[in-house]
């Protein structure tokens, strides 16, 4: 019976391509486990193969804890450390006592047992290796004829016993991929589940269409044209953003190919019915997104950087072709660029623009105290809040031709207060005694450090110089003054201490 274990883990490696150790170590867990059941599956046993005679011989085992271990939970498998010392043993927690047991006979219910462990570890070790010649394909295409294909998803084979499995979700919308079908796909992940690891494929990826762009251009794959980025609504659309990293290429051109015969390619790798726009990438972002809502003519933008979104104004007649089906054409421009696109007619765009702009003139009108006139210069020349002419640099103030120094002063000292009642009526973040009494600051100062938290004599001793000048606008000489004020009390506790 010993030769007949050498016989099965001769077969069985030849035929499944697996290491003979692989095979022996399946034989040893099957007898182990035959073991269990002739002494009892509470028991812990272990067998050893010798590799090269096939003899064997089977240890029944106990796990040394310490005493005072609250996992102890079985004397069948488990022995106390002062147990084993007891009985003569020089043993560590944490190792093995054994003791030498008959072994079972390699009759037909051990190799029935052998033949199941067998079988489930060539599977685990062949889904292992076909993982691990996939493993640095993730990110990549890969091709693979259809297997099957139900409601869940559909299943590649990818040749050499390996399958690749395409989600529902991660499938075209439409497409109707039939058996025995070629096709290609993107490596997304290889995902560990409790049936061991599987190979991801999708065909709805945005990073498919752009994997399929790089094989298709070879001017992509030379790095002679980047691609920017992005968008797509699977089956149905996409843009794509290029640049040109040499002046005589056109990067549209190139992508396009020959009376759109790349382009085309693309396209039927996509399922035939998928709309590609190709845009021309600009570090403007104004420009970029002008680009990217081609095929619409975008007539005019205003730019709001704080919340990163724009108002884009077109010609009423193409408004819904800016828009797009379903608001398609806007949201890939909008995920495109990664700003928030808001599409209008130019007369709605010009009509909440001036609304903006009233709202504006009237808040300082009232806030400033000042006319009309000067309320419409200060938001011609770009200022949009009480803080912008508060604290912007006096010499940017002073470049307006209409306003001189006696102004410019007057405006800023208005904006202030004003900064300054608000902060007081709103009873939030008020600094507290000690820093608005600290030598050298001023009730506006005090008032701006704490709406930016700093509200104690402590919370500006903390501050380096750098943040202070930011965050109030000061120069770093009296930033520099102000905080070793601050950091005064600091000194006293450590001569104090000394």
């Amino acid at each position: 019976m010993n030769k007949e274990i050498l016989y099965v883990v001769d077969a069985v490696s030849n035929e499944k391509n697996v290491s003979k150790e692989l095979i022996f170590q399946a034989v040893e867990t099957a007898l182990a486990m035959a073991t269990r059941k002739r002494y009892g599956m509470g028991i812990d046993a272990r067998v050893s193969v010798n590799r090269q005679t096939g003899d064997y011989e089977t240890y029944r085992r106990w796990k040394v804890v310490d005493d005072e271990d609250p996992d102890f939970e079985s004397p069948e498998r488990q022995i106390l450390e002062s147990y084993a010392k007891d009985r003569g043993f020089s043993i560590a927690i944490g190792d093995y006592l054994e003791e030498a047991i008959p072994s079972v006979e390699f009759g037909r219910i051990a190799a029935q047992t052998a033949k199941q462990v067998i079988v489930a570890k060539v599977r685990e070790a062949e889904r292992e290796k076909v993982v691990s010649a996939y493993r640095d394909k993730v990110g990549h295409l890969v091709m693979g004829v259809v297997k099957r294909a139900d409601r869940k998803g559909i299943v590649l084979d990818m040749g050499e016993n390996a399958e690749a499995f395409i989600p529902r979700e991660e499938t075209i919308p439409g497409e109707m991929l039939h058996v025995g079908a070629r096709v290609r796909g993107y490596l997304k992940e290889i995902h560990q589940d409790m049936r061991g690891p599987q190979i991801i494929v999708s065909r709805s990826d945005v990073n498919f269409l752009i994997e399929l762009m790089k094989l298709e251009v070879p001017e992509v794959s030379q790095e002679m044209i980047d691609i920017m980025g992005a968008a797509r609504d699977a089956g149905s659309r996409a843009k794509v953003a290029v640049r040109a990293n040499l002046p005589n290429i056109d990067p549209i051109g190139a992508c396009v190919g020959m009376r759109g015969s790349r382009i085309q390619t693309v396209t039927n790798e996509l399922g035939g019915k998928e709309r590609v726009d190709i845009v021309l990438w600009n570090e403007d972002i104004a420009t970029y997104v002008m680009n990217a809502m081609a095929p619409a003519e975008v007539l005019s933008i205003v730019v709001d950087e704080e919340s990163k979104s724009m108002d884009i104004g077109v010609d009423g007649e193409k408004l819904s072709q800016a828009i797009g089906r379903g608001g398609q054409n806007v949201r890939l421009a909008s995920e495109l660029t990664g700003w928030t696109l808001n599409v209008m007619s130019v007369e709605e765009a010009e009509a909440k623009t001036q609304a903006e702009q009233q709202s504006i003139i009237n808040l300082f009108m009232e806030k400033l105290d000042v006319d009309e006139e000067v309320a419409v210069i200060l938001v011609e020349e770009g200022f949009s809040t009480l803080e912008e002419v508060a604290y912007v640099p006096l010499e940017e103030f002073l470049a307006i031709e209409s306003f001189d120094e006696t102004i410019v002063n007057e405006l800023r000292d208005r904006a202030q207060t004003a900064l300054l009642s608000q902060a007081i009526s709103q009873d939030s973040h008020l600094p507290a005694a000690d820093l608005l009494h600290m030598e050298g600051m001023d009730d506006t100062l005090a008032f701006k450090l704490a709406t930016q938290g700093i509200c104690t004599m402590e919370d500006l001793a903390e501050q380096s110089v750098d943040e202070l000048t930011e965050l109030a606008g000061i120069d770093e000489a009296r930033a520099a003054s102000l905080i070793m004020k601050a950091r005064e009390p600091w000194f006293a506790d450590d001569k104090a201490e000394a």
